[in-house]
């Protein structure tokens, strides 16, 4: 006799479905943390957390050149910054990336509690609980009015709360449900769509808008217009603007004064301007105007801060045939106490004046040194004791030869090249200490002389079209945290019920009435305000 085994298997579920349901549970349960107000919270410290590196590194949007120097002081580190975009930080791939997981996640857990709040409006306040006595702050009391009555009165004089009267569970029982404090919420959600706003307006103002900065010779100096990015010394353009279709703009500086304390801190800057803009670019008028620091021109869209100062040498050269050129160029300013200021200015003999091109260039003349506003000596040594300019002064090396003026390579606006110092393209033929009126000539014949300085500005030029947008949110999310602040969310009831008079009792009360509150959020002095509005509502009539 042969036994047969029987087993019976249960089928397996598809594997297929099994991986969807955990890839859709994976993708379900990520969303529900990145939308939870935690991480909002994290990803938005992780941003300001990013932003220090921004604030602390040069970057390269500001000035390439900084940049570039600072990798090749550390030859080692630097690189490496650069590869993770350290001198690019608001522009990189992981700012960006935490700059759209916070959007995201802001976004994701504001819209569910904005719908939640509106279905809370539309809902009536909660029913009484059975036993009110459970509550943190109660009352009971008794009453000569009927239970109606009460809850009229008590109705009527709870202005400003939202009410609903609802039958009990008594014979004859009425209750009274009131709430208020439906701002808080509100104002707790005006302050994280703000918050959303700004982030989107900051957006838009890199993608749309552009800044230039660009150096302006004060006391007639030839001033600039807005037609392309080349006018200006350092421009930076938005994501989605490459330059082109600026808003046409001209200004001239009339005249610049600093006001400094007996220190030598400069106290405030003003700069009278000249502008045209709109209309006035095609009649030719210009208006006046007076540009402060934080105060900023505003015409046609655009902002125009006065962002610094500085001095800007004019030196003449004559030539052995008594030909002159003269050139006034801004130096930088290498201390910000004294502004004692270094640079460099490169001069081209006039055309003709000699027989080949390549004659002309080894011709050309350099002039490099140090410029202070307010000269002091220590022997041949120069340096500056006061920002202003009371006794100029300048000591500078005097170079002959190829200054690379026109080889199109690109070189420093405030140092020669050592390199072609070097080579012996350019031979030294004089160091001297020159005041204003004062010259030195050369071996070649020509003479250089100091003719004093100009001061210079510093302009910028700003558009960000969404700019209005992020003061309107910056508003709106002050007013929004103060409503959250500074209103309290509050539920109370009322209960009243009749009761049986005793035979023959005169004045006998005919209801019993029970008060509960509730604070739907931690605040102080809900007690005494709890006990306030007993007073108010049941004890009029004790």
């Amino acid at each position: 006799m042969t036994d047969t085994l029987t087993t019976t298997t249960t089928p397996t579920p598809p594997v297929r479905q099994s991986l969807l349901g955990r890839a859709w549970a994976l993708v379900r349960n990520s969303w529900r943390g990145l939308t939870s107000m935690r991480t909002a919270l994290v990803l938005l410290f992780l941003l300001a957390l990013a932003a220090i590196p921004g604030a602390l590194l040069p970057q390269r949007s500001l000035n390439a050149q900084k940049v570039d120097q600072y990798i090749a002081d550390r030859p080692t580190l630097g690189p490496w910054m650069d590869r993770f975009e350290l001198f690019d930080v608001f522009g990189s791939f992981w700012f960006t990336a935490i700059y759209v997981l916070l959007f995201i996640s802001l976004v994701g857990c504001i819209l569910p509690r904005c719908w939640d709040h509106y279905r809370a409006l539309r809902t009536p306040p909660v029913p009484a609980p059975r036993n009110l006595s459970r509550l943190p702050h109660h009352g009971s009391e008794t009453d000569d009015r009927t239970p109606d009555e009460v809850i009229e009165a008590a109705a009527a004089a709870l202005r400003g709360w939202r009410t609903e009267v609802r039958p009990g569970h008594r014979e004859g029982e009425v209750t009274l449900s009131a709430e208020k404090g439906y701002l808080r919420e509100f104002g707790n959600l005006v302050f994280h769509l703000s918050l959303v706003g700004l982030l989107v307006a900051i957006a838009l103002g890199k993608l749309l808008g552009y800044e230039g900065n660009v150096i302006v010779i004060a006391d007639g100096g030839p001033g600039f217009c807005t037609t392309s990015p080349a006018v200006f010394d350092s421009f930076r353009a938005g994501n989605t603007n490459d330059g082109t279709g600026m808003t046409p703009l001209c200004v001239k500086v009339k005249d610049f004064t600093a006001d400094y304390l007996s220190t030598g801190q400069a106290e405030m800057f003003h700069s009278n301007v000249e502008y045209q803009a709109g209309a006035d670019l095609n009649t030719d008028t210009w208006r006046s105007t007076e540009l402060r620091v934080n105060h900023p021109l505003r015409v046609a869209g655009d902002r125009v801060y006065l962002q610094g100062h500085g001095f800007a040498p004019r030196f003449t050269v004559t030539f052995p045939n008594g030909q002159t050129r003269t050139e006034t160029i801004q130096w930088r300013p290498d201390d910000a106490r004294t502004f004692l200021s270094s640079g460099v200015l490169r001069i081209d003999p006039p055309g003709g004046m000699y027989a080949t091109d390549e004659e002309r260039r080894q011709n050309q003349i350099a002039i490099e040194g140090l410029f202070a506003p307010t000269a002091l000596f220590h022997g041949s040594l120069l340096t500056s004791s006061f920002p202003r300019m009371d006794d100029p002064a300048v000591a500078v090396d005097v170079y002959r030869g190829n200054t690379g003026l026109d080889t199109g390579r690109s070189q420093s606006l405030f140092a020669l090249d050592p390199e072609m110092i070097k080579q012996g393209r350019l031979t030294k033929e004089a160091r001297v200490n020159l005041r204003p009126g004062e010259s030195t000539t050369l071996p070649s014949g020509a003479k250089v002389t100091f003719d004093g300085a100009e001061e210079f500005v510093n302009l910028q030029v700003s558009h960000d079209p969404a700019q209005q947008w992020v003061l309107v949110s910056a508003l709106t999310m002050m007013a929004g945290l103060l409503v959250s602040l500074l209103l309290k969310r509050r539920r109370i009831w009322i209960r009243a019920y009749p009761v049986e008079a005793a035979a023959g009792t005169v004045g006998q009360r005919r209801a019993v009435v029970e008060m509960g509150g509730l604070a739907r959020s931690d605040q102080a002095g809900w007690g005494a305000e709890f006990d306030r509005l007993r007073t108010r509502l049941l004890g009029a009539q004790n």
